[in-house]
């Protein structure tokens, strides 16, 4: 059974993301990881290397999300 596990730094999916989806998530993502406590460094360094392989935060603040024109 443990050979159905997904090692720790094998990737475990691929996500194809919208402009407007990517700022969403980019936004979801740091509040989560401005809310973290002292104790939690563990889940702070694992979603530290997430942002890491996302675009510099310039990037996504300057996506606009009026998503009716």
């Amino acid at each position: 059974m443990a050979d159905d596990l997904i090692n720790p730094d094998e990737t475990a999916f691929t996500l194809s993301l919208t402009r407007p989806q990517l700022k969403i998530l980019y936004t979801a993502l740091k509040t989560y990881y401005d809310d973290l406590g002292h104790e939690e460094s563990d889940i702070e360094n694992v979603v530290k290397a997430i942002f890491a392989k996302l675009p510099s935060q310039a990037t996504i603040d300057a996506i606009d999300l009026n998503l009716t024109g």
